[in-house]
């Protein structure tokens, strides 16, 4: 903290209006108080207590003293600072005088009603709320815990899913007299689909003050970011436990207002004692930065939040309170809150602050140039390496950074190393590599057309290609010193081939698959089992493979440091596209040769049903540069894309943001995510692998929808023509391939991945007869 070394009473007030970022109330509060000190280090000792609450910044050529090391390590945004954080910083400044912590609750919007969220909120203000968190509901709150889920699911079904909703009641408690800074938080998809530019102006009319975004890091938040910032808005970083030094430095840089503080590794939820290393991860922060710190997570009692009070500026409480909200009796919900929060923070009423604050911005520290250059300079670097052009990223919790950023440290290291892909070669004779090409030459002749190449990825161990990027990926969890495996799984091939790996390499197994899927893949359940896995039925949402990545993902956030989430397919944060990539393209690279030795050329398209974009993207990879060579996708269409009922997520979706990755995604216009389907539970899925987005935006590949009657056709004409039964999966592509074939006609060649078997499948395809039989010239079989 600087102070001119001239310190002359008469201009204490003229000193901190200019020289100070603090608000105008607090300024005046503040020279009244100075006026009282007789002596210069009775002055500097008080604003250096202030210190904790705001920078100043010290205009040159002044005489004011040089910042420090640590000022300068972790520089605030260069420019003004906006009025939601003043309004914020003035709560913190309040609450230090009154020497408490600030009380920071959440709730979700439209949580028990819409229209109760108004009683709510002025429940919370009247019972000593000083800023409150507004949740915006979604689909898929992937770093919340149950009661956080439940509330968001509540939400939705009470018919709030969009912003403009959470901003209705964001205005009806301005014009109610509610004072406090409200904040929104939530995840990304929705606020991307609004518009940034839309949503920020709407959000100042509004009278929002600040966003926690909890699934848009800094590295992703540029544009998001600037426009709040040009909209007198605060966006606010989460730093977790897992957050390292360096990266805190990061963090705390694009901080304006205050830093949230995720107390544990884990999803929200109440808990029975607050974490140990609370005070090692202040004090890290406080390293680095004067701005307030409030703790997040876990806050359920007056015992933790005194606990948690006495070590941080503020307190977040959320899931306690949507805890109370269920417990509150009819039409009684604000005084029922009002009390509660009285008890649990200590005191009887809130002392609304009344802000005489104008709209004037005050400058903060500027960042060294130096600083700012080397920022940018990594900004740029991850931008490049994260993203298959537009699509791709990292756009998670905060507490997954971390270990994100070291397991692509260890797969750059080793996806070159010759030990390593020898280890993982050594497997190759155990998977059943290479697998065979096959001419087809009877389903040739049924299409009438282009010959037709099959390469039987069914032939691996366990059935399907996913053991391909299992056995190599659990090999990568051991370099990471993790023995603890968890993975997602539709069909219940990836769960099958992680629950083989596992077994194979000696780990510990869990896969997370939709109750769905679980009813209709009672096989590989039971195979899973047999080879040691715990299989964990989600029973939330759609109860398919997308809900079963969110409990996967809520699982690994909770276990990081013991965990190595073995992802499936080519979704997901980056560097996992990547990585699922590279160890499924031995499918591409041995078709290409295979290719070469038996039909003295390239194939003329290349085939293969796109879910998440797993076997795609093997086999794509290698042809990529081969611009003679068509790529076709096939996805889902379900009961038809016409239907709303589909898992067309190439043909019919719009780019968004979704477990960790921005893509091609099926989802409203106000970004909540969309139910799906497909006879298929492995392409059923409302995503897509970032890279197989790049390809259609590009250009470079196609990618076509074939519904649920086509894919048993082509279940069909594989099995009576070829005699191999085929995954439904690749049902999908093999109709399409029939159809290719036509097309191009003779002297051409159609290479398709097949990319599992169907023995999984016969319990769905038996049932589906009777609403497609009759269609197929299939007889029904009767039960038994």
């Amino acid at each position: 903290v600087a102070l001119a070394p001239a310190w002359r009473q008469p201009d204490t007030d003229v000193y901190l209006t200019h020289n100070m970022s603090i608000p105008r109330a607090s300024r005046r509060s503040l020279s009244r108080m100075l006026r009282s000190y007789t002596r210069v280090s009775q002055a500097r000792r008080m604003i250096a207590s202030l210190s904790k609450i705001s920078r100043i910044s010290a205009a040159p050529n002044r005489g004011f003293s040089t910042p420090t090391t640590a000022e300068r390590a972790a520089p605030p945004p260069a420019g003004a600072t906006s009025r939601g954080s003043h309004q914020i910083l003035e709560v913190y400044a309040r609450c230090r005088a009154e020497g408490r912590p600030a009380f920071v609750p959440y709730t979700t919007v439209g949580f028990p009603t819409e229209k109760e969220t108004l009683e709510v909120i002025k429940g919370l203000e009247a019972g000593g709320a000083d800023i409150i968190e507004l949740g915006v509901p979604f689909t898929d709150p992937l770093a919340d815990g149950p009661t956080i889920q439940r509330s968001n699911q509540a939400a939705l079904d009470n018919g709030v899913t969009s912003l403009e909703q959470c901003l209705d009641v964001v205005r009806q408690a301005r014009e109610a007299g509610v004072k406090v800074p409200l904040i929104l938080m939530g995840y990304y998809n929705p606020f991307l689909m609004y518009g940034e530019a839309k949503l920020m102006q709407s959000c100042k009319d509004a009278g929002v003050n600040g966003f926690i975004v909890v699934d848009l890091p800094p590295e992703e938040a540029a544009t998001f970011q600037k426009a709040a910032s040009h909209h007198g808005l605060s966006y606010i970083p989460l730093i977790a436990p897992t957050t390292t030094e360096e990266r805190i430095q990061h963090l705390l840089a694009h901080a304006d207002s205050m830093v949230y503080a995720v107390s544990l590794t884990g999803v929200t939820g109440a808990r029975k004692s607050n974490d140990s290393k609370l005070p090692e991860l202040l004090e890290r922060i406080k390293r680095y930065s004067n701005l307030p710190v409030a703790v997040g997570f876990g806050v359920s009692s007056p015992e933790q939040f005194k606990d948690a009070g006495n070590q941080c500026d503020g307190v977040i409480v959320g899931s306690e309170i949507i805890n109370q909200i269920s417990k509150a009796p009819t039409g009684d919900i604000s005084r029922h809150l009002s009390g509660f929060c009285a008890e649990l923070t200590g005191r009887e009423k809130s002392k609304i602050l009344e802000s005489t604050e104008d709209s004037k911005a005050y400058a903060w520290g500027q960042s060294s140039a130096e600083a700012d250059q080397e920022a940018s300079k990594k900004v740029i670097a991850d931008e490049q390496k994260f993203r298959f052009g537009q699509f791709g990223g990292r756009y998670v919790p905060e507490t997954l950074m971390e270990p994100l950023d070291e397991l692509e440290i260890v797969y750059e290291r080793v996806k070159n190393d010759p030990e390593f892909i020898a280890e993982c070669e050594s497997y190759y004779s155990y998977i059943g590599r290479p697998t065979p090409l096959h001419l087809a030459d009877r389903l040739t002749e049924h299409s009438g057309g282009a010959r037709i190449w099959l390469k039987r990825e069914d032939l691996n161990h366990t059935g399907a290609h996913k053991i391909n990027n299992a056995i190599c990926q659990a090999l990568l969890a051991k370099r990471l010193g993790k023995r603890r495996i968890i993975a997602e799984t539709g069909a219940g091939q990836h769960g099958v081939a992680t629950a083989t790996a596992c077994a194979k390499l000696d780990m510990e197994c869990i896969v997370y698959m939709g109750a769905a899927d679980v009813e209709r893949q009672a096989l590989n359940v039971f195979r899973m089992e047999m080879l040691g896995a715990k299989v964990i039925a989600v029973d939330s949402g759609s109860r398919t493979l997308k809900d079963a990545i969110n409990e996967a993902m809520r699982d690994w956030v909770t276990n990081i440091r013991t965990t190595h989430y073995l992802v499936g397919s080519a979704i997901g944060p980056h560097p996992f596209p990547h990585i699922v990539r590279d160890f499924q393209s031995i499918i591409g690279n041995e078709s290409r040769q295979q290719m070469m030795d038996k039909a003295g050329k390239l194939p003329d398209t290349v085939v293969a049903c796109v879910g998440g974009g797993s076997n795609a993207i093997g086999m794509f990879y290698p042809f990529k540069d081969d611009e003679e060579v068509k790529l076709l996708g096939v996805e889902a269409a379900g009961d038809g894309v016409d239907s709303g009922n589909h898992s067309a997520t190439l043909a019919m979706g719009t780019p968004g943001v979704l477990h960790g990755t921005r893509t091609y995604l099926l989802q409203e216009k106000t970004g909540q995510i969309t139910h799906t389907h497909s006879i298929s539970a492995g392409l059923d899925y409302p995503g897509v692998g970032p890279e197989h987005a790049h390809l259609k935006f590009s250009g470079r590949a196609q990618y076509v929808p074939v519904d649920d009657r086509q894919a048993l056709l082509g279940f069909k004409a594989c099995t009576m023509q070829e005699g191999i039964i085929p995954a439904l999966e690749t049902a999908h592509a093999l109709y399409q391939a029939i159809e290719e074939a036509r097309e191009i006609g003779p002297g051409k060649d159609v290479l398709v991945c097949l990319s599992g078997r169907g023995d999984k499948d016969i319990g769905t395809i038996r049932k589906s007869l009777p609403k497609f039989g009759c269609k197929l010239n299939v007889r029904t079989i009767p039960d038994q």
